[in-house]
């Protein structure tokens, strides 16, 4: 008894513990999400019951409401996909019904179909949940007498109800641009971080410190791999949705510089691993090396303040070049496998954010040229 009252307590103390101001904020930001789920719901029941004149529209809204939350943040294929799967588990399910009728063992059988024929057909993953889901609610619910085929009926409301759904995510979508910078920005100054803590590791002979850089870095993939799945998302709205057809050329240069941001997050991780074995070895990095590291992380934090801009390109592409060329020249005297590799690293990284920042390869290789 007291455990349970524990619980209770808990969770009263989890609702209570946000504070309003908050809630109210959380609200306004999802009042795209609510004007979305509101018009398409109501549209797609208004159309499958006056236009279509169905006697049991439910299906409509749902198939709505399932497009909408279900393909959040997923690409147009997804939600083409998820339309289609609850459409097939209507139609298969309701073809099923009519023949062998409403039970326990009929549900079993529909459901066993209907991932049988979602699966032939090439639905997956959430669309495939949905078909599944809608045979389960349709072997569920007795259709109304008279009201016709309800197997083409609920399936021509499921299709209503996509549509409706898609039509609201392109009527009224989100600021792909703004999507995408925010998560841009949260990369950029993340990597900013990972190179100054490589170059205080390079200042301090602290090889500790460049481990922790690599951890760093190596725990940014996850969000690399949101920002590529965002650039796509964002740039399948900005092509289909005629609301943000305006900035489909600004989006093409996040888009475009996806693969070159990944490149130098990669470099990043192998110039603090570089770093690292070259401290253990007892190895002291050429002079300058560190300051070539801290101009490389000040170019980043120029870019992470606005990519979407440019107004700072040019300080940035200079400071790249520069960082570049001290990492480079400080390769006198004696030179190591590993202070060699720092010095490489440091060059590519300079040249893949030079990419990124839409400098073309025949510029970059004039300009990193230091023979």
């Amino acid at each position: 008894m007291d455990r349970g009252d524990g619980r209770v307590r808990r969770l009263r103390h989890l609702r209570s513990s946000e504070p309003w101001p908050v809630r109210l904020a959380t609200l306004r930001r999802r009042w795209r999400l609510v004007t979305r789920l509101s018009v398409s719901t109501a549209a797609a029941y208004g159309i499958s019951t006056h236009l279509l004149g169905h006697e049991q529209a439910f299906f409509a809204p749902i198939a709505a409401i399932i497009t909408i939350i279900a393909g959040a943040g997923q690409r147009w294929r997804t939600l083409l996909e998820l339309v289609a799967g609850v459409a097939v588990g209507v139609l298969v399910g309701e073809l099923l019904i009519l023949t062998i009728g409403r039970g326990v063992w009929q549900i079993a059988l529909v459901v066993a179909l209907t991932v049988a024929v979602s699966t032939l057909v090439g639905i997956k993953g959430l669309a495939l949940t949905q078909a599944a889901n809608s045979a389960v609610l349709l072997a569920a619910v007795l259709p109304v007498a008279g009201a016709g085929d309800p197997a083409v009926t609920r399936f021509l409301d499921a299709l209503v109800g996509g549509i409706c759904g898609i039509a609201m995510v392109l009527l009224l979508p989100r600021n792909p641009v703004r999507d995408i910078d925010a998560q841009v920005q949260m990369l950029l100054a993340r990597l900013a971080d990972v190179l100054t803590r490589t170059a205080e590791a390079v200042r301090s002979g602290d090889a500790g410190l460049a481990d922790a850089a690599l951890a760093d870095a190596r725990g940014a993939q996850g969000l690399m791999d949101d920002v590529a799945s965002t650039a796509h998302n964002v740039a399948e709205i900005a092509r289909m949705s005629p609301v943000r057809w305006r900035q489909r050329t600004q989006l093409v240069r996040y888009v475009g510089s996806v693969s070159d941001l990944d490149n130098a997050l990669r470099d990043s991780r192998v110039l603090a691993r570089r770093v690292g074995s070259m401290l253990r070895h007892g190895e002291r990095a050429p002079v300058g090396t560190d300051e070539a590291i801290d101009v490389l992380a000040a170019a980043v934090a120029i870019y992470a303040d606005d990519l979407s801009e440019r107004d700072d390109f040019l300080e940035a592409q200079e400071k790249l070049v520069a960082a570049a060329r001290l990492a480079v020249t400080s390769l006198t005297g004696v030179m190591t496998l590993n202070s060699a590799a720092v010095a490489a690293q440091v060059r590519s990284l300079a040249a893949d954010l030079l990419y990124a920042s839409g400098v073309t390869r025949d510029e970059i290789d004039r300009a990193l040229d230091f023979d």
